[in-house]
Order: C-alpha cells, then structure tokens, then sequence
C-alpha cells in the first residue's frame, strides 16, 4: 500500500502538468474560436408603381443578376396613353415649327396679289368720286350720286389699307409671346409624355443586386401596390459571417485580421478576415453557441468571406478561428 501511494502521486502529479502544459499552449498560441452564423441580409422587393401583376420569371430558390427583370405588371393602358402623347407631342412640335419659320412664299406671294388688286380697286372708286364732284356743278350728276362715289372710295381706300396690315403681318411672322406659348406648350406634351413611358418602365420589376430568392410572395393576377412586396431576395454578395466576442478577447480582434471559418458540412476551411467591430456590448443572442454563459454580455464582430465556390449557406451555423499575431 506504501508503495502504490507515491506512483498514484506521481501519475496525478504528472496528468496535472500536462493538462496545465495544453492549456498554456492553447493560450498561448493566439487562435480565437467564436460561434455564429452566415448573415442573413434580406430585401423585400416589391413595385415602384401600382397594378396587376402579368408575370412573374422567377421561383424560389432561383438566383438572379443585378438589373434582372423578374417580375411585370400589366402596363397596356399606360402604353396607349404613351402613344397618344406622343400623337400630342409631335402636333405641338410642328405648330412651334409653323411660327417660328413664318408664312411660306405663296402665302406672300397672295397677299401681295389682294394688295395689288385693292389698289386698282381704290384708284378706280377714286376716278369716279373725282368725275361725280367736278359733273355736279354742271348738274349732271346729283348729289347723291356724288356720296354714293365718295362712300365707294372710302371703302376701297380701307380695304387697300386691310391688305396691306394683312401683308405686313405675314411679313414680319409671329409674335415672340406666341412662340414662347408654343414652347411652353410642347415642353408641357414632352413633359407628360416621359412621365406616361417612366410609369410605363415602374411596371417592371428588377433586381437590386446579385441574389438569391427566398420567397415569392405574389402570384399573377395579384394587385400590386408599392407596400406590398413580391419577393423577398437574400443577398450574396459580400457575404459574412456574424460572430460575437467576449469583452476579454476583445483586445485581441482588430479589423483586417485574418479567419478561417468553419462548418460541419464542409471540410475545407473559408478564408475570411474581420471587417465590423462593435463598439456596443449586448448579451449574447440564443442562437449563438458558446461555453459562456447566455447572460454574458459579447460584441457583435462582422467577418467578411471569400467564398467563390458558394460553400457557405445563409444562416448556416459555422466557427471561425481567428489567429492574433501579437500573441506571445
């Protein structure tokens, strides 16, 4: 019995060194191991613009590129009223034209022609208007026919004078105010006609950006309203992982530090390195496995991956191992 108590001191002894030994080796080697998951970001997507819904290209589970139409309301009447607009547009368009390039040569070439024959039209009431006054003090003529002569003269006289206003506007073109009104009118018809087609582009549905699709929460014949969405994508691109950190070790973790993330499914580890650090404490959220305590508080540490080859599921539960290059 002497003889078994030392060996069993010994062996104790012994096992105790080497625990003490592994430990100072894992504290001393730098590796950080933390918990967490593959972030989840969402975006609800739905319509700019209100209608019912014609088509949807996508199922879940598709990926889809940047600018990717998905989805199309039904946009036929706003269509139409484009192409009425447009009937407006150019009409005004060529009114702007008529005033600005005045009247054509044979509109002149008329009017000059009424100036010229309202003229030998006055001469000739003028003639008789003179013979009617010199017949009457011979009495040859009445007095009365001497005012009908003169009221004769009158109104060819007049009418000389109407032509040549006639002739002197289609000369001089149109007022400055009456083309300004013209333009203003033809920016007016442009202007509702690029709202009619921006309407008319608000029927299409594209995606903001390389994703996946999670859910697809519409189906054709639905209405679609602004605040409804109609799918929900997860993005992919950057991708992350969300990890947290007890205060202790917070000291070690700086950003651009290098990471191996890790998941039970996959063999091979994903590079990564620390983006987004904290500076808030929160306690430690339920579905983050670690050997503290629930209660304890962490800060929250963004760990951006390269992942090319898509190992890496959203929400996935994975451990990264961080390795501090200042350690001892």
């Amino acid at each position: 019995m002497k003889r078994i108590l030392p060996i069993l001191l010994i062996a104790a002894l012994a096992l105790g060194g080497w625990f003490w030994w592994q430990q100072r080796d894992a504290s001393s080697s730098g590796d950080i191991t933390l918990y967490g998951n593959v972030d989840i970001r969402q975006v609800a997507l739905a319509f700019d613009g209100s209608g019912r819904i014609a088509e949807l290209r996508v199922q879940e589970g598709d990926r889809v590129k940047a600018d990717a139409v998905i989805a199309r309301l039904d946009t036929h009447t706003l269509e139409l009223q484009a192409k009425a607009q447009e009937a407006v547009v150019e009409a005004e368009r060529q009114t702007l034209l008529e005033l600005r390039a005045g009247a054509r040569p044979e509109e002149i070439a008329q009017a000059q022609a009424r100036v010229a024959s309202a003229k030998a039209s006055a001469e000739l009431a003028n003639l008789q208007r003179d013979r009617a006054a010199r017949l009457l003090t011979s009495r040859a003529v009445s007095q009365q026919d001497l005012d009908r002569a003169s009221t004769e003269a009158k109104a060819a006289n007049a009418a000389v004078d109407q032509d040549i206003a006639v002739l002197d506007l289609l000369l001089a073109g149109a007022r400055p105010e009456e083309i300004a009104a013209a333009a203003a009118r033809l920016q007016a018809a442009e202007a509702q006609l690029e709202l009619l087609r921006y309407q008319v582009t608000l029927g299409e549905l594209r995606a903001p950006a390389d994703a996946v699709i999670r859910s697809r929460l519409r189906e054709p014949g639905d209405m679609a309203t602004p605040q409804s969405p109609v799918y929900a994508l997860a993005l992919t691109d950057p991708k992350w992982v969300r990890v947290y950190v007890r205060e202790a070790d917070l000291g070690r973790i700086r950003p651009g530090m290098a990471a191996q993330v890790l998941t039970d499914s996959h063999p091979e580890p994903v590079a990564g390195q620390v983006g987004y650090i904290s500076s808030v404490a929160e306690f430690t959220p339920k579905s983050v496995q670690t050997e503290e305590l629930r209660t304890s508080l962490v800060y929250e540490v963004h760990v951006t991956v390269d992942d090319p080859t898509d190992s890496l599921r959203l929400g996935q539960p994975v451990t990264v191992k961080l390795t501090d290059g200042h350690a001892p």
